[in-house]
């Protein structure tokens, strides 16, 4: 099927599916995310597919969640999110969790090609692919401390770079750089910028050289390594703290809007003075 958000490409055995919304920083939208879904579960049933690669169209490799372009906008219009906590849940846990490990557990290895930006839901996105390939301009970030929450829906980033190392960069929200990225393990090489789109597709070409069921049993085993480990309990864990999280803030911008209703009616007060006592 065509998109109206991705670019599908075939080189030989690697499929590249590349998100193609350049003009808002390849920010998520659920179209988007559910195009992503179909194509990757189609990706799995192709036996002439055996590896592959997720990118991002222009300058960037995703800003993160979809926060109201017109697309969105539009299809919230047209398919309206369930109202209230236990919508926001709902919707939270589909897009953000659901469809990740789906994607996590996808049968063939996956590489993410990452240049510029890689924020929140991007960083969710990348971190679900097997390999991580950056150019030196890439940055990592999980900004969701400094929103009111604990870390974005799939927090995968203790995990990858160590759990005192995570909680710096959570706490911090700073950028983690690409040379940071590969020495924390984060990414698996640094290229420069012009050479990533070519050395991105010859490692895939090499995975691709392999016996397609011993990749499949290989990222099975590794993955089930990970899970024994806590992975997988942990990743849905985090999930509730950051569903508790959504209606913290929630009341917290209730009250800072309360705070500053009463701001401007004290500052309209003093600029008409008894007029305006009276005119409440």
């Amino acid at each position: 099927m065509s998109y109206e958000n991705l670019l599908l490409d075939s080189d030989g055995p690697v499929l590249k599916i590349t998100v193609n919304r350049p003009e808002v920083r390849n920010a998520q939208s659920r179209l988007m995310l559910e195009e992503f879904d179909d194509a990757l579960m189609s990706a799995a049933d192709d036996d002439s597919v055996r590896v592959v690669i997720v990118a991002g169209a222009g300058d960037h490799f995703s800003s993160g969640h979809d926060l109201g372009s017109p697309q969105e906008l539009a299809d919230r219009e047209k398919r309206p999110y369930a109202p209230g906590i236990p919508g926001s849940y709902d919707r939270s846990r589909k897009q953000n969790l659901d469809n990740t490990l789906r994607w996590r557990d996808f049968p063939k290895p996956t590489i993410a090609q990452v240049q510029g930006y890689c924020i929140m839901g991007g960083l969710i996105l990348a971190t679900a692919c097997d390999l991580i390939l950056a150019s030196e301009d890439a940055r990592f970030s999980d900004r969701t401390v400094r929103w009111g929450g604990p870390h974005v829906q799939f927090a995968s980033l203790p995990w990858e770079i160590g759990f005192r190392k995570a909680k710096e960069y959570l706490f911090t929200g700073d950028w983690i750089d690409a040379h940071e990225a590969e020495r924390l393990g984060l990414v698996n090489r640094v290229v420069p910028r012009e050479s990533l789109d070519d050395e991105t597709m010859k490692l895939a070409q090499r995975i691709a050289l392999q016996e397609p069921f011993a990749l499949r049993i290989s990222k099975f085993s590794v993955n089930q390594m990970q899970d024994e480990m806590g992975f997988r309990s942990g990743i849905a864990s985090a999930f509730q703290t950051h569903a508790l999280s959504i209606a913290y803030r929630r009341e917290r911008d209730a009250e800072q809007d309360a705070e500053q209703g009463i701001a401007r009616a004290r500052a309209r007060d003093q600029r008409f003075g008894d007029f305006g006592d009276r005119q409440r």
